[in-house]
């Protein structure tokens, strides 16, 4: 039998299903068509602590990217039959049923990070130079380049997603935050934190933008913080070693911070991140929507939105900004910088922050250059000053008349613990990116465009599916509320 024909039968059945399950029940947690998803675990005996908190089983099934009606089912059956063979593997692809409930993370499953997603500080090539003036000559000045497809060249191996989640690469500083004795000492270290997130998330300063993530991908990770690595004061100094060997240190005992990450809508295109940490009662949730613009030979990022830091023992939240991104110089070697003003604010304590990111001028300057001031707005007082590179060392100035030095460059990166790829759900970042990331660290561009593009033709067949059945997307884990996004069971809310 033709493959086409075959597959519409396939499909024939999936209708048939679709139509007569009355409950879509444990039979739909199967595999269909060869696609493995996550196992459902509602019904299974778990063991005790062994249940990440930020994966509550929900008794709502969601069906991404499956059609809701017979005719859409023919539909997609008559394309199979009309188009070419490349054509008939993206829209079985896009049919593909994903059926779950939300995603049971379990904590012994996750492993250490290996992966090292460095790349390389090369400049553009003769032939992709040439791809890039083509797109180049297409475009015109502040353009919005949300719905332009930008070659895959100049993808880097990792999605939005994880790149978010390194920003928290120090949660050691992360989790300080919390510890500090008074609100202006809590501010102070939340600056210090941000001020140090950004070398990591960025992965130095090669021009390289991570994978957009398709509507309901996800990405969850978390980390184990030894606790003699959190800070309890400002103005703590390590005790001295005693005279003489000493016997080894038990294990330090450590804190678990817990990360989830999801795409909750493609136009425009908003992420969602959330993480916590119950046993120092602190979680921050945050919505961001990318805006990029041509701006002749950059590239601008806006980043829109706005994230907020929970403090339950404090009683306290910090309200933040994120910076803008820029891609310089995308004919000869790109680079990136930041750029803009953003904020932080405590209304409760009436401490507020202002973080400048210094773009290069066009004559002479440093790079990578920023300053930030953090205020007592009730006296206008001025407690704290920094200054230096977001990606090297950096200032801080404080009232006291004390001086801190931190070099991003050799702070400890605390590695993040990941399931395998293959205990992770399809929409996961890893696992669904598995094929276009293998690509291009063997330097097959082409074969990373072709399943790049398989992803793409998935998401807009199941838009159009969406539009045709009147379908809202409804996210996994994130609620909209008023113009934000916040996580579902938040900790807060325990609280």
């Amino acid at each position: 039998m033709p493959m086409h024909l075959y597959l519409k039968q396939v499909l024939d059945c999936f209708c048939c299903c679709c139509c007569c399950c009355p409950k879509s029940g444990a039979s739909c947690s199967k595999s269909f068509l060869g696609w493995h998803g996550p196992k459902s675990h509602s019904t299974e005996q778990l063991k005790n602590g062994a249940l990440s908190s930020l994966t509550v089983a929900s008794a709502n099934l969601t069906w991404p990217g499956v059609p809701s009606k017979p005719q859409e089912a023919q539909t997609i059956s008559s394309l199979l039959e009309e188009g070419t063979p490349r054509n008939r593997r993206q829209v079985l692809a896009s049919t593909a049923v994903w059926c779950s409930t939300r995603d049971l993370i379990l904590v012994e499953d996750e492993v250490t990070d290996t992966e090292d997603n460095e790349e390389e500080d090369i400049g553009v090539l003769e032939d992709q130079r040439s791809v890039i003036l083509h797109l180049i000559s297409q475009l015109k000045l502040g353009m919005d380049l949300t719905r332009v497809v930008l070659p895959t060249f100049i993808l880097e191996k990792r999605s939005l997603l994880e790149m978010y989640a390194n920003f928290l690469a120090h949660p050691d500083l992360f989790l300080t935050v919390s510890s500090g004795s008074t609100p202006e000492e809590r501010i102070i270290y939340f600056v210090e934190y941000y001020l140090t997130a950004f070398h990591e998330g960025r992965k130095g300063a090669v021009a390289k933008k991570p994978y957009n993530p398709i509507i309901g991908e996800t990405f969850h990770c978390s980390w184990d913080v030894p606790k003699d690595k959190v800070k309890q004061t400002r103005t703590n100094s390590p005790s001295p070693s005693p005279k003489g060997k000493a016997p080894p240190p038990p294990p330090p005992e450590n804190y678990k911070l817990r990360f989830v990450a999801e795409q909750v809508s493609h136009h425009p295109p908003v992420s969602c991140f959330y993480c916590e940490c119950k046993e120092k009662k602190m979680c921050a949730n945050v919505h961001v929507w990318t805006k990029s613009k041509f701006m002749g030979m950059s590239i601008g990022v806006s980043m829109v939105g706005e994230g907020i830091l929970y403090l339950l023992e404090h009683g306290e939240e910090y309200v933040f900004t994120l910076p803008c991104a820029y891609a310089r110089s995308i004919l000869t070697v790109p680079w990136v910088e930041l750029g803009g003003k953003v904020s932080i604010l405590c209304a409760k304590s009436g401490y507020s922050a202002t973080v400048t990111f210094h773009t290069k001028p066009f004559y002479g300057g440093k790079v990578h250059r920023v300053t930030a001031e953090v205020k007592h707005n009730p006296t206008n007082t001025i407690v704290c000053k920094a200054q230096g590179e977001w990606n090297g060392t950096l200032e801080f100035t404080y009232s006291n008349g004390e001086t801190k030095i931190i070099d991003t460059t050799k702070l400890p990166i605390i590695r993040k613990k990941i399931r395998p790829i293959a205990k992770q759900g399809p929409f996961e970042s890893r696992h669904l990116w598995q094929h276009v990331t293998n690509a291009l660290r063997e330097g097959n561009i082409s074969a990373a465009t072709d399943h790049k593009q398989l992803l793409e033709e998935r998401q807009r067949v199941e838009e159009r599916q969406r539009a045709i059945s009147n379908t809202v997307w409804k996210p996994k884990y994130f609620i909209k509320e008023d113009e934000g996004w916040i996580y579902f069971d938040p900790l807060w809310k325990a609280h």
